[in-house]
């Protein structure tokens, strides 16, 4: 998520205000999202990933390799 954020030239607040977060909390939010403290809800997930404009499966990989060719089949 922190890589496609900055690809975006996101902050962490930017990005959680955009994804419908209230701006008081956003960026403690996505701090704990992009730690691994806390994961996000399905919904959040999909709100996150249409702001970064990357497909949902690119936000559950934990393997690099993958997330790059997921990015790259859809062409974001």
């Amino acid at each position: 998520m922190k890589q496609a954020r900055l690809m975006r030239g996101l902050s962490q607040k930017q990005l959680g205000i955009l994804a419908g977060m209230d701006r008081f909390v956003a960026s403690a939010r996505m701090n704990q999202y992009e730690r691994g403290v806390h994961a996000p809800d399905f919904k959040t997930v999909i709100a996150l990933a249409k702001v970064l404009k990357v497909p949902t499966a690119y936000l559950f990989c934990i393997e690099d390799d993958l997330a790059e060719h997921i990015l790259e089949r859809s062409g974001s």
